[in-house]
C-alpha cells in the first residue's frame, strides 16, 4: 500500500508551510509546539531547496476573526481560541515566525479550519500554477498538516510529507490516554504513509528534486 514520488519536478511542485505562526511556535504561547520549533532548521532546508530550484512556496496561517464569528467548534475544543488569546486575526500571533519569514511574492493563505484547502482559494492557486505535487511541512503533524495533506490527495495532488520538518505537541489524557508529541507524530506518519502521502525525511526530499 501507499505510493512513492520518486522524482520531484520543481516546475510542478509547491511547498506548503502549514501554520508556522507565532502562536504555534513561540515558547510562551499556550498553543506552542516545541517539536515544531525544534524542526525549524529542517524546514529551512526544505525552503532553501524550494527557492533555489524555483518551486512555488505557499504559507498557511490559522486565524479567527476578533468577533469569533468563524470559530465554530474550535470555540469548544480550544480554550485559548475561545478566550481570544491565540489565533486572533490582526494580531502578531498569526504572523509567520520570523525564522521562516516568507520572501517577496510568496503566498500566505488565511484559513479557519485545520485544512489549508477548506474554505480557501489554495486549490485554485495551485492549479493555476500548474502544480501536481505538494510538499507538506509545518505544524501540527496530526491536525493541520494531516488535514491539508489529506485534502491535497482528495484533490488529486501527489503529496510529499516531510517527517523531520513537521511537528506537534504532547496530548493530555481526555479519557483515552495521554500521548507524547513523539508518539502522536510517529502514529500520524505511519497512517499517512499507508493512506495518503509519500513520507520522507529532508535528505530524501533533497535527493529526489530534479535540478
Amino acid at each position: 500500500m501507499g505510493y512513492t514520488v520518486p522524482v520531484i519536478d520543481p516546475r510542478k511542485t509547491a511547498v506548503i508551510v502549514v501554520d508556522m505562526e507565532n502562536d504555534f511556535v513561540e515558547s510562551t504561547s499556550p498553543m506552542s509546539s516545541a517539536q515544531a520549533r525544534d524542526a525549524i532548521p529542517e524546514m529551512r532546508r526544505v525552503l532553501d531547496t524550494a527557492r533555489r530550484t524555483g518551486m512555488k512556496v505557499v504559507y498557511t496561517t490559522h486565524a479567527h476573526r476578533e468577533d469569533g464569528s468563524d470559530m465554530g467548534r474550535f470555540r469548544d475544543l480550544y480554550p485559548p481560541i475561545a478566550h481570544k488569546v491565540s489565533l486572533v486575526d490582526g494580531t502578531s500571533g498569526v504572523e509567520i515566525y520570523p525564522e521562516l519569514r516568507p520572501e517577496a511574492g510568496e503566498v500566505i493563505i488565511k484559513k479557519h479550519r485545520y485544512s489549508g484547502f477548506f474554505g480557501t482559494d489554495l486549490d485554485m492557486i495551485l492549479r493555476n500554477s500548474g502544480i501536481e505535487t505538494v510538499v507538506i511541512i509545518g505544524t501540527t503533524t496530526e491536525n493541520c498538516c494531516h488535514a491539508t495533506a489529506r485534502d491535497a490527495m482528495f484533490n488529486d495532488y501527489f503529496v510529499v510529507f516531510v517527517a523531520d520538518a513537521t511537528g506537534t505537541f504532547d496530548y493530555p489524557d481526555v479519557g483515552w490516554g495521554a500521548m507524547s508529541a513523539d508518539e502522536v507524530h510517529a502514529a500520524t506518519l505511519s497512517i499517512l504513509a499507508f493512506s495518503t502521502a509519500d513520507v520522507m525525511n529532508v535528505s530524501d526530499f533533497e535527493k529526489r528534486v530534479v535540478e
